[in-house]
This record gives C-alpha cells, structure tokens and sequence, in this order.
C-alpha cells in the first residue's frame, strides 16, 4: 500500500517515512500542502499522514481540498494539540489525530488501524439494510434510498457497527473500544466528532433521525424510514 507524508520538517518526514517503510508500506513524501494535493491527484495514496503547519496551504485546507472528492483516510499529525485543533481536523474529515512528539510505534499501529477499517479487513462480504439506509460491506458503499452517501473509513466502521445490532444501546466506551481498541486513549469528544459528521451526512442524504441518543445509556439507529 501507498502512504503519503506531508510535513515541513525533513528530519521528521524521513522519520515518519522509515517508520512506516520497515512496516512494509510503500511510501511518498511532501513538503507543502501544493505539492501533497499534486501527489494526491497524481498517484491516488491509500492513505495521508498530513500536517497542519505546511507551506502553501496548511493542513487543514489540504484536507478539505482532498474531501471534496475523495474519501482516501487522513491521519493528522500535528505539534498542535489544542483541542479545537483536533475537533476541526476530525469535523473535516481526518480518521485520526497523532500530536508530537510520537512513538513511531503507535503512529504504525494508528496506521494499521485506520487501513483495516478502511479495507474491511475481517468483515464478511455482506450487504446490511436498515430503513433506508444500504451498507455494502464488499464495495465500502454507503446510501440512503438511492443516493450514495460517501464515509469516511471511521464513519463506515461506526454505521457497520449500529447495524450489526440496530435495536442495541451502544455506549460511548463500546463503540470507542469497537472501533478503535480497548486500550484506545480516543476521547469521547473525538467519538462525538465523527457521529456528528455521521449523523450529518445520513441527513443530508434524506435520513433525518439516522442515530439516537437515549441520554444515560447510550445510541443506537433510528428508524430512518
């Protein structure tokens, strides 16, 4: 798989780079927000690990620019760790957010995750309905009726799980633990981030009540029908 780098910092950069190489990935690097949409369009990563403080245009324009017309994953990895900083990543679309400093081993392991779910890997080919909503788990295709409804590798991972048990209260840990792993540091704020986006996508789609929120015990699919 292709994974392209967008930092500003060589040393990191070529950090990130043999980090991800030794993992067995194959990879490409930028040093400005220009460059990495050139690369984007040209050679169709699986996956971008983008900086926020770029030249050109930072990392924040790059990533709007890119979910415009595509879904490829995007992890974050930033010095900025203000929360707003993460919020504002996540609501445009990124799957993860790593702050420096970082372990390259978890940066990896982020990786791996974000691939996995993006890839399906481990998913029975199967096709989920529920009101109007279609998930093919084969074709990563998402729609609301007849219209298709493009997701995030995240945002799929979470609509996968609501459907598997639509009459089910997920809790926040559940699905953060579902999603990410149980030894996962995601925050509940992170999770209510991309059920928003989640929520805002099925709507736009036609799907006005996709998730409910039983206060004090959890969330579960609406009747979307």
């Amino acid at each position: 798989m292709n994974i392209l780098v967008v930092d500003d910092d060589a040393r990191l950069r070529d950090l990130v780079r043999i980090a991800l190489e030794r993992a067995g990935y194959q990879v490409l690097t930028a040093s400005d927000g220009r460059s990495a949409l050139t690369h984007v369009a040209r050679e169709n990563p699986d996956l971008i690990v983008l900086d926020i403080g770029l030249p050109e245009l930072d990392g924040f324009e790059v990533c709007r620019k890119i979910r415009a017309t595509s879904q490829v994953p995007i992890l974050f990895l930033t010095a900025r760790d203000d929360e707003i900083d993460r919020i504002l990543g996540l609501e445009l679309g990124a799957d993860d957010y790593v702050t420096k400093p970082f372990s390259p081993r978890e940066l990896v392991a982020r990786v791996r995750a974000i691939l996995k779910r993006s890839n399906g890997a481990g998913v029975p080919l199967t096709t989920s309905k529920h009101g109007l909503i279609t998930l093919d788990r084969a074709a990563r295709h998402c729609a609301v009726g007849t219209q298709e409804v493009a997701l995030t590798a995240t945002e799929f991972s979470l609509l996968d799980q609501f459907l598997r048990a639509p009459a089910q209260l997920m809790s926040r840990n559940q699905l953060i633990t579902a999603i990410w792993g149980a030894r996962s540091d995601v925050s509940d704020r992170t999770l209510d981030s991309h059920l928003r986006n989640l929520r805002r996508k099925l709507s736009d789609a036609g799907c006005q009540n996709a998730l409910e929120t039983v206060h004090g015990q959890g969330i579960r699919l609406g009747a979307c029908s």
